[in-house]
C-alpha cells in the first residue's frame, strides 16, 4: 500500500506541475502574447464546455440518473453566479476591476476539477498500478493544453505573471489533496460523483456568462471565425480524450 501511495503522490504532483507549462508558454511567446491571448480564452471556453457536456454530465447521469444530475448542475451554475456577483461587488468599483471576477471563478472551478482528477488517479491505482499509470498519463495529456490556456486567461483577466503562476499552481495542487483523500477513503468515487455535476455547472457558467461575451467583443469577422474554430478545437480535444479513455 505504501508503494501505491507513492505512485499516487508522484502522479498528482506531476499533474500539479503542469501549472508551470503555462508560464513556460508565456515566456516563449511573450512578444506576441497580446495577439494570441484571446485565442487562449477561446480554447479554454471550448475545453470547459467539452468537459461539462462530454465528460462530467454523462458520467453523472450514469451514476445519479438525470434529475439529480440536472439539479446539481444548476446548483453549481447558480452558486458561481452568486459568487461572481459577490466578487464584482466586493472587488470592483465604478465598473473598474484590476482583475476580472471570472479569473477567480476559473481558479475555483479548475480547483474542483483537479480535486476530482486526484480522486480518479487514486481510485485507478487502488485497482492496479499499471491501470493507475495509464489513467494518470491520460489525465496529464488532457490537462496540459488547458493549463497553458488557463494561464493565458488569467493574464488576460488582469493577473500579473507571478500571481497567475502562483494561483494556477495552487489550483492544480488540489489534485494532490484529491489523491490523498482517495487513497485513505475507499469510497472516493462516491465523493467524486456528486462533485462532477457541480463542476459541470461551474464550467458552463464561466464559459457562457464570462468568456464567450469576452471573445465576441471582437468585430472583425475573420477573427470571429477563428475564435469559433478554436472553441471547437477545445471541444474536440475533450472528444478525443473521451474516446481514448473509453
Amino acid at each position: 500500500m505504501n508503494q501505491i501511495l507513492l505512485w499516487i503522490l508522484a502522479m498528482t504532483l506531476i499533474n500539479g506541475l503542469l501549472a508551470f507549462a503555462g508560464s513556460l508558454f508565456y515566456f516563449i511567446f511573450k512578444k506576441n502574447l497580446s495577439k494570441i491571448l484571446i485565442f487562449l480564452v477561446s480554447f479554454t471556453t471550448g475545453a470547459l464546455l467539452g468537459g461539462a457536456f462530454l465528460h462530467f454530465i454523462p458520467e453523472s447521469i450514469e451514476e445519479l440518473n438525470l434529475i439529480p444530475t440536472i439539479l446539481l448542475v444548476a446548483l453549481g451554475f447558480f452558486i458561481f453566479l452568486l459568487l461572481e456577483k459577490y466578487l464584482h461587488w466586493h472587488h470592483c468599483h465604478d465598473d473598474h476591476c484590476e482583475k476580472h471576477p471570472y479569473t477567480y471563478l476559473l481558479l475555483w472551478g479548475d480547483g474542483i476539477h483537479n480535486f476530482i482528477d486526484g480522486l480518479i488517479i487514486a481510485s485507478s491505482f487502488l485497482i492496479s498500478i499499471p491501470f493507475g499509470i495509464v489513467t494518470s498519463i491520460l489525465i496529464i495529456l488532457h490537462e496540459l493544453p488547458q493549463e497553458i490556456s488557463d494561464f493565458g486567461v488569467l493574464i488576460y483577466g488582469g493577473f500579473k505573471e507571478r500571481e497567475a503562476l502562483f494561483y494556477n499552481f495552487l489550483s492544480q495542487l488540489t489534485a494532490v489533496l484529491g489523491g490523498l483523500l482517495g487513497f485513505f477513503f475507499f469510497q472516493s468515487n462516491d465523493i467524486a460523483i456528486y462533485l462532477l455535476p457541480f463542476a459541470a455547472g461551474s464550467f458552463i457558467y464561466i464559459a457562457l456568462a464570462d468568456l464567450i461575451p469576452e471573445i465576441f467583443k471582437e468585430k472583425d469577422i475573420r477573427k470571429i471565425i477563428i475564435n469559433f474554430l478554436i472553441i471547437l478545437s477545445g471541444i474536440l480535444l475533450l472528444i478525443s480524450g473521451k474516446i481514448l479513455v473509453g
